[in-house]
C-alpha cells in the first residue's frame, strides 16, 4: 500500500506534462490557471494519500480509486470554490500545505511506527527472555564451577600461552631464520642426506682396493707381467669411472671353482671389493638426490614456513574481526546486500504488469523507487568518486518512468558496468 501511494505521488504529483526536449517552451506557454490547478491537485493528492495509505484492509486498486476520487471531489479545489477573484486561493493552499507539513506528516510517521511495532520484529525482551532466564537460573552453578576449578582454568590459560609461544618460535621464527640463512648461503642451513666427504673417502678406498688387487694379480689386469705406473694410473681412472674389470675377471674365474677360490681367498676378496663398489654407486645416486635437494633448498624452506604463516594470518584476521575490524567485512556485506537489492529490482520488472503506455503501475513504480533508494544508500562509498557519479546517473535512468525496456536496459548496464564493486 505504501509503495502504491509513493508511486501515485511521484507519477501524478506536480505533473506538468512537459517533455525534456521542450521543457522551457512548454512551461512558458502553459497558462497560469493550468499550473495553479496542477499545484492544487498535487497538494490534495498528498493529503488523500496520507489519509488512506495506512488503511490495510483495502486493496491496492481500491486505494488508488479512492485517492483519485477524493482528489476529484476535494471541496477546496478551485473548481469547487466560488471565488471569482481568486484572492483567497493562495492563502487556502498555503494553510493546507502547512497543515500537512506540521501535522499530517508527523502523524503519518507516528502511525507508521505503531504499525511496525505491532506487526514487525518483536522487542528484545520478547526475543531474549528465554536465554536470559536460563542464564540467570544457572548463574550460581556457573560461579561454583569457576571457583572450584580456578587452578585448572589458570593452568589451561598458561598452557594456551605456552602453546602459542612455542608455535610462534618453532613454526614461524625458526623456519624464517632458516630461509634467511638459505638465501645467504649459510653452510649450517644446507639440506644434506649424506656427509660431505663420505663419497670421496669411499671412492678412494675402492681405488686402493682395486689397484692393490691388480698389482698383486696382474694377470687379471693385463696380459703381460708386472704393471707399470701408466697402467696403474689407467686403472685408477677406470675405477673413478666405475670400471673394475680386473676384479670382475678374478670373480668370474673363481666362480668356476668356488671352493678353491674361497679357500685361497680371491673369491671373498673380489666379493668384498664389489660390495665396496656397490656402496660407492649407492652413494653416487644419493649424492645426485642430495644435489637436487640443495638446488631446491629455498623451496623446501618456504614450504616449511607456509603452514605457520597461514595459521598466523588466519588468527590475526580472526582477532582483528573480533577487536572491531569490521570495515572490510562491512564493505563485503554491503556489496552482498547490493546484489540482493538488484535481485529485488529484477523481480519487480519481471512480475510487473505494464500499462498501455508500457509504463510501470503505481505500486511497481513505488517499489522500484524504494529499492533504488536503498541501493543508493548501500553503494555510497563502495566506488571511486567518478564511478559513483556515473552509477547514480544510471540509477536515475532506471528509476525514471521512460518505459520498461529502457529501465531494464539500465538495470543490465548497472550489473555489468559496476560488477567489480558490487561483488
Amino acid at each position: 500500500m505504501t509503495a502504491s501511494g509513493l508511486g501515485v505521488l511521484i507519477d501524478e504529483g506536480l505533473s506538468f506534462d512537459t517533455d525534456d526536449e521542450a521543457k522551457g517552451d512548454s512551461t512558458v506557454n502553459m497558462s497560469s490557471q493550468e499550473w495553479k490547478g496542477v499545484v492544487e491537485r498535487s497538494v490534495a493528492l498528498m493529503d488523500m494519500v496520507l489519509k488512506d495509505v495506512l488503511i490495510l484492509d483495502a486493496g491496492v486498486s481500491e486505494f488508488e480509486d479512492k485517492v483519485f476520487a477524493g482528489v476529484e471531489e476535494d471541496p477546496e479545489l478551485s473548481i469547487h470554490v466560488e471565488d471569482a477573484s481568486g484572492v483567497n486561493k493562495p492563502g487556502v493552499l498555503a494553510r493546507r500545505l502547512l497543515s500537512l507539513l506540521q501535522t499530517g506528516i508527523p502523524e503519518h510517521v507516528a502511525a507508521t511506527k505503531r504499525i511496525v511495532d505491532e506487526n514487525g520484529r518483536p522487542s528484545r525482551l520478547v526475543r531474549y527472555w528465554l536465554p536470559a532466564g536460563v542464564l540467570l537460573l544457572s548463574s550460581t552453578t556457573i560461579l561454583r564451577i569457576l571457583v572450584h576449578r580456578k587452578q585448572e582454568i589458570l593452568n589451561w590459560i598458561a598452557d594456551l600461552g605456552a602453546t602459542m609461544k612455542d608455535f610462534w618460535f618453532n613454526w614461524v621464527v625458526e623456519p624464517t631464520r632458516k630461509v634467511i640463512g638459505t638465501i645467504r648461503h649459510d653452510s649450517n642451513s644446507e639440506i644434506a642426506i649424506m656427509s660431505k666427504d663420505s663419497l670421496k673417502a669411499d671412492r678412494e678406498s675402492l681405488e686402493r682396493m682395486v689397484v692393490d688387487f691388480a698389482v698383486e694379480k696382474p694377470d687379471f689386469a693385463t696380459e703381460g707381467g708386472k704393471l707399470t705406473d701408466a697402467q696403474i694410473e689407467d686403472i685408477r681412472a677406470k675405477v673413478k669411472a666405475g670400471d673394475v674389470t680386473p676384479v670382475l675377471r678374478a670373480y668370474e674365474k673363481d666362480l668356476r671353482k668356488p671352493f678353491y677360490g674361497a679357500v685361497r681367498g680371491d673369491l671373498i676378496r673380489s666379493l668384498l671389493i664389489q660390495v665396496q663398489k656397490t656402496k660407492v654407486d649407492l652413494e653416487v645416486a644419493i649424492g645426485g638426490i642430495d644435489s637436487l635437494l640443495k638446488s631446491q633448498e629455498l623451496v623446501f624452506g618456504f614450504i616449511g614456513l607456509t603452514p605457520g604463516i597461514l595459521v598466523s594470518i588466519g588468527m590475526f584476521q580472526y582477532l582483528r574481526s573480533i577487536a572491531g575490524g569490521r570495515k572490510g567485512r562491512g564493505r563485503h556485506q554491503r556489496a552482498g546486500k547490493s546484489i540482493r537489492v538488484l535481485r529485488n529490482i529484477d523481480r519487480i520488472f519481471s512480475e510487473a504488469t505494464p500499462s498501455q503506455n508500457n509504463l510501470l503501475s503505481y505500486k511497481d513504480h513505488g517499489l522500484l523507487i524504494s529499492e533504488v533508494h536503498v541501493l543508493r544508500k548501500i553503494a555510497h562509498g563502495l566506488m571511486p568518486g567518478e564511478i559513483e557519479k556515473e552509477f547514480l546517473e544510471d540509477l536515475d535512468d532506471m528509476a525514471n518512468v521512460k518505459g520498461i525496456q529502457i529501465q531494464v536496459r539500465a538495470l543490465e548496464r548497472i550489473r555489468w558496468a559496476y560488477a567489480k564493486w558490487l561483488q
